[in-house]
């Protein structure tokens, strides 16, 4: 509903913007306020539908036209959502001192204080790959909060490696891109390769193929949303741990063996690998972690993977059978044409009269009827009429089938077709259209019935 659409907007806008001179403030609006919009989404979408439901509306007089009814009727759920919107921004800034989207933002910020600590990490970047599983583009909504300290560790790890000492501030922008998002959200390299080599259902390996490429220069949508992995049950537990292992991998190679860590800023496309090696300066033992990140990846995507494999691959084999089961079908259909084509060889000619109300709606099954005829060299004729006007013509022909506006006269006219000797047919909506665009299906049913009403004459 419109009004729904219009009042989550506003409530998105109370509870994300700031009133500023001239105007307000939009640094909410954007990504940063998707917890907020979602919110107002929801708030908005149940209070109509809680309003609806119990009757809660101001109703109209019948009399009044639909349009402006309902105008009136949406303004009970459209005011108390605002009042609830009201409420909620006026409580965020009561108690957090500013609107709910950067209260919401600086709610989460304790918990990255301690960012390069073992839970810091793994609560930043299994954020992360939360939001995104659940179809929030997570870095939109974790980075924010978790900016300004990995630009302040990039530059003191760089300024460390510069006077030869060791690097080890972990949080940085580029352990986000080639270590816990390693190919992508979800540390995903190793994915597409799996897709690609070790499945065993067409799909997944044509999707593996697609997303091969991109996947490896940090581009994962293809098999984000190709798998796919968002919202995907089964890749839950891969999806959020993986990236988490990767970090505290890195964290031990960082703080136990020595390594530096990341003292370069490589542009976020750079394939992850490649990228982890270069901005750590490369550093030897990074080439070791590149590679035990890779087996440790794979080794805990393919137990998930096997297990969707397997699911694909059964609905490939039964989507196979139906097929088959189709064209077996088919081939039934055609060698029973073929007999009812014979035998109906034997009638010098079917004639066919199609009858509606107006005598247009008719037109276009006669005319498939014809065309139909013609492709399979079927001495069949049809014509067109209209209801009312046919009683002289009966006698002039086979067959009559009854468009839907006129099938609920089907007894009227059965008392003078059985009288005469014609077989009536009568069709619904659906069918009738469906007839008029499939010329082959439409003789079919004439022929079949044919074959059915006049056994003996055949």
């Amino acid at each position: 509903m419109v009004s729904v659409m219009f009042c989550s907007i506003i409530g998105f806008m109370l509870l994300s913007a700031d009133t500023i001179e001239g105007g307000f403030s939009s640094g909410f609006l954007g990504s940063t306020g998707l917890i907020a919009s979602f919110i107002a989404a929801f708030i908005s979408g149940n209070v109509y539908k809680f309003s609806f439901k119990r009757n809660l509306t101001l109703k109209m007089p019948k009399e009044v036209p639909p349009n402006i009814s309902q105008a009136f009727k949406d303004m009970i759920p459209f005011g108390i959502s605002l009042m609830i919107f009201w409420l909620i921004d006026t409580i965020a800034r009561h108690f957090i001192g500013t609107n709910l989207a950067d209260g919401i933002i600086k709610l989460m910020q304790p918990l990255f204080t301690a960012a390069d600590s073992w839970g810091g990490i793994a609560v930043i970047y299994g954020a992360m790959a939360f939001f995104w599983f659940i179809g929030i583009h997570g870095p939109s909504i974790v980075n924010p909060a978790i900016n300004a300290i990995a630009f302040i560790n990039r530059d003191a790890n760089m300024a460390a490696f510069r006077a030869g000492e060791h690097a080890t501030a972990i949080v940085t922008p580029n352990t986000g891109e080639f270590i816990a998002t390693l190919g992508g959200t979800g540390a995903t390299f190793v994915v597409p390769f799996i897709f690609m080599f070790l499945a065993k259902s067409k799909q997944n390996k044509a999707v593996g193929k697609a997303a091969v490429i991109p996947t490896s220069f940090g581009v994962n949508e293809p098999i984000l949303f190709g798998g796919p992995m968002i919202l995907n049950p089964i890749f839950m537990i891969p999806f959020i741990f993986v990236p988490i292992i990767n970090v505290w991998i890195f964290k031990f190679f960082v703080e136990v063996l020595g390594m530096n860590s990341m003292v370069a800023q490589m542009p976020w496309t750079t394939p992850g690998p490649i990228g982890a090696i270069i901005s750590t300066g490369f550093d030897k033992l990074s080439f070791i972690l590149v590679i035990l990140l890779i087996v440790v990846d794979f080794i805990l995507y393919y137990p998930f993977f096997k297990v969707y494999d397997r699911q694909i691959l059964k609905k490939e084999i039964e989507e196979e059978k139906l097929i088959e089961a189709e064209e077996e079908i088919k081939e039934e259909i055609k060698q029973e044409d073929k007999e009812i084509e014979k035998q109906v060889q034997k009638i010098d000619e079917v004639d066919v009269l199609v009858l509606c109300a107006g005598g247009g709606t008719s037109g276009l099954l006669a005319n498939a009827l014809n065309e139909g005829a013609k492709e399979k060299d079927i001495n069949i004729k049809a014509a067109a009429g209209s209801y009312g006007s046919h009683h002289d013509i009966l006698p002039n022909f086979d067959v009559v089938i009854l468009a839907p506006q006129v099938a609920n006269n089907y007894e009227d006219i059965k008392k003078d077709t059985d009288k005469i000797g014609n077989i009536l047919i009568k069709t619904e909506g659906k069918e009738y259209i469906g007839l008029t665009r499939d010329p082959e299906n439409a003789v079919r049913l004439v022929l079949k019935t044919v074959k059915e009403r006049k056994k003996d004459e055949i």
